[in-house]
Parts: structure tokens; sequence; C-alpha cells
């Protein structure tokens, strides 16, 4: 095992726009930062270019091109050293054959090689054979991928750093907490993204974490984490809506479902319930099936005959539902919104239908256009209401943080007098017809 005398902490741009990089790396130089990584995203936006750039105006900072390289290792690694870079990142996946030409041309333009572990089975393994095939470091990666469902890297990080005695680097979701836990458990190389870039002072946010590695001890932070499978209620809090929505790419937002009861977020797995216009026999039985945090979400057909009112919403609040939906009519709305009761409809209406009991509780449904399954995530707030498929909660959860966490920095850079088209150059992304 090979330890550098001081932790490095390395800082991945990964940005799609340079002039956003620059900045928050002139920061981030301020707050402590060893290293500035060319992300991959910004190398294919930006070409090499933008590596050519981080250079001239960082001169005296070793230059990471985070190249992934996964085939042409000569021509790939003097492309990259030559336009600045002291270290180029090529991929463990990659034949030996593409590491060796890699570590040669290398070694004839004057840089180093790091390879990125990322996917790869067995990494202690495969780093052993990167260190008798030449390289400088190896670097344990999970993915902004694979973190967004709840993959961490620092499991298998001491178990390559017992086998090599080349540095190591470790990549993936790393924060102010888990920085120091990183070099604790033998990295020599901490490289973080998020937890800068997305800081609304990336200053600051370096040098806590630089102060985290230096004493290793964790430093708590409430942002840029990485929520599992029992925090999910919690992350889903953080969020809004339209957060979720955009993580989701446009999917699970109801149409036509306003809330009736301004002001309050609303988080529960969906108990389902089919009925039919105006019968509201089956919607009031959910409320018994249902257990405390839930959501009772209703296909009523979008009728207009309320099938939803005050004492539904009171036997709610007291066994402890976290709210409604209804693509249908509710009624009764000043008492349910006194209640602070979270309660979402198409219409509202103060005729209510009988309660025939026809219907089903627990079954698939349809509800502002959406399917509904028992057990799905269902998130409200005065945007309105998104489902997320059971499944995928804990990576939605993570991806809504995510979209939350960048929107922050957005939100910083206007404050310093930016517009939103001038933050993300949205000109230069219209699309090119030819």
């Amino acid at each position: 095992m090979m330890r550098m005398e001081k932790p490095i902490l390395q800082l991945a741009l990964d940005f799609v726009d340079l002039h956003r990089a620059m900045k928050v790396a002139e920061e981030a130089l301020r707050g402590g930062v060893d290293w500035l990584e060319a992300g991959t995203p910004l190398i294919k936006s930006e070409g090499l270019n933008c590596v050519r750039a981080l250079k001239r105006s960082f001169p005296g900072v070793t230059l990471v091109a985070d190249m992934k390289t996964m085939d042409t290792g000569s021509v790939e690694v003097e492309a990259a050293a030559k336009a600045g870079a002291d270290v180029v990142i090529v991929m463990g996946l990659a034949d030996d054959s593409t590491i060796r030409e890699a570590v040669e041309a290398a070694r004839r333009v004057g840089s180093k090689i790091m390879v990125d572990l990322m996917n790869v089975d067995d990494m202690p393994s495969r780093a052993v054979d990167l260190e008798r095939l030449g390289v400088d470091y190896v670097c344990v990666h999970v993915g902004i991928d694979q973190q967004m469902r709840g993959m961490k890297p620092l499991e298998v990080l001491k178990q390559v750093v017992e086998v090599v005695n080349i540095p190591v680097a470790v990549a993936g979701g790393i924060n102010s907490e888990t920085a120091a836990q990183a070099v604790e458990a033998g990295a020599s190389i901490v490289i973080v993204g998020g937890a800068i870039t997305k800081a609304e002072n990336a200053e600051e946010a370096a040098r806590v974490i630089k102060e985290a590695m230096l004493t290793r001890k964790p430093i708590t932070t409430k942002l840029f984490k990485k929520f599992t499978e029992e925090e999910i209620v919690e992350a889903f809090k953080k969020v809004s809506t339209p957060n979720i929505a955009d993580a989701m790419h446009k999917k699970g937002a109801m149409k036509g479902i306003k809330p009736i009861t301004p002001g309050v977020k609303m988080v529960g797995r969906a108990v389902t319930v089919r009925t039919y216009p105006g019968d509201w026999s089956k919607a009031v039985q959910a409320i018994d099936v249902a257990e405390p945090g839930s959501v009772i979400v209703i296909d009523a057909c979008g009728a207009e005959e309320a099938v939803w009112g005050e004492l539904a919403s009171w036997s709610c609040v007291v066994k402890g539902i976290a709210g409604v939906v209804i693509d249908g009519a509710i009624r009764d709305v000043d008492v349910i919104r006194e209640l602070r009761f979270p309660a979402y409809a198409r219409h509202i209406n103060p005729r209510a239908g009988e309660p025939k009991g026809l219907g089903e509780i627990n079954v698939e449904i349809t509800c502002g256009g959406v399917k509904v399954e028992p057990g799905d995530w269902v998130i409200g707030d005065d945007n309105g209401v998104v489902v997320v498929p059971k499944d995928l909660a804990v990576e939605i959860a993570n991806r809504a943080i995510d979209v939350m966490e960048k929107e922050n920095r957005i939100r910083e850079e206007i404050r310093r007098g930016s517009t939103l088209s001038r933050v993300l150059e949205l000109k230069k992304w219209d699309k090119v017809v030819g």
C-alpha cells in the first residue's frame, strides 16, 4: 500500500458549459482543491479545448482529463496530454493492449495514467493487473447513475488499497462526511464532484471537505448525500414535485389534479381505490385499510359528484393518513383547509353521490392520466401530484435531490447578476437545423 504524504482533493468538473466550470474551479481552488479534473461531460461538450482553457487559467495546478478511454489508448492519451493534461483517465474495463498503449504514450509525452475501475466486477484483482501494466493510479469509482441506486465506493476501497503499491483514488458521491472515511480507508486522492460543483459557495464547500480529509473527522452535511430505502420519505420531503418530474423526465405528473389545501406537503405510499361516479363507499372504506402515512388515491372516473369530504378527512387526520388524491370531486374544502389536510382533486362540488359499494381497493388504477399501483410513492405540493413507481423510488428520490442541488447553484449564479439563459448558455444549445 502506498499513500501520498498528504491526501489530494481532486475536483471533478462535470459540467457541459466551460464558463460555469471555470467559475467553480476558481472558487474551489481558493478553498483548498489540489487537482482539477476536466470531467467527461465537459470534454464531450467542449472538446479538448476545455483542457487547454483550464491549463491556461490555472497553470500551476495538476490537471486531470477524464477521457474514459476504452480504445485507441495511445491516440487519446497523447491528444489529452498535448492539450495540457497531467493525468489522463483510462477505463479499467479496457483491454490490456489499450492500457499498455496508454501507459507508453503517457511516458513519451510526460503525463501519468489513472485507471477508473467503474463497473469492474473484481476491482482488487484488476487493480493488481493494472499496477503490473505500469499505471500510476487506480480509482475506485461508483458512477453517478449507480449512486442514484444507492451504491457506495467505500466498501471496496479498503480491499483495493491492501493489494496495490500505487496511490488509490476514490470517487462516487463523496461529501464532507465520507471524505474523512475515504482517507481513513487509505485513499490518497479523493475525487469530489457535486458536493462542490453544486454548492452555492464552492470555496467554502471545498474548505470544509479539505478539513475533513486532513483531520480524518467527518463533518456533517445536510446536502450532497445519497438516500437509502429507509430514508425515502425524508428525501421526498426535501424536494418539490417539479424536481421529481424533472428527475423522471416529465413522467409521473398527474394532469388536471389540483391542490385543495395550499402550503402543505404530502408524501406517502399509495392505497388505491377504483370506484364509480358518485359512489363514495369504497373511498371511505379505504381509510380502514390504509396504514398511517399512506396516501389514498381514488379513480372516480373524473366525475363531478363528490366522493370525499370533511368527515372522511377527519378520519384520516385521526388515523395519521398522509393525504388523498381524487380523480373526481371533493367537497367541504373550507373545513379540509382548516384541518391542513393534504387533498388533491379534479373538481370541487357540494353535491355528494351515494354509497353503493361498487369498486375495488388496492388494485392498479389510473388517476390524472397516470398509472398507480398499490405501494407506489405519491408526492404532492402546491404544484400538483407526481407518482413514483415503488421499484424506482430510491433512484428517483436521489435524482430529484440532484436536480434540487443543481438548481441551488444556478440560483446563486443568477443572484450574482446573471440570468437563467446566460447561466445555461441556451443559445449555444439551440437545435442545429441543416
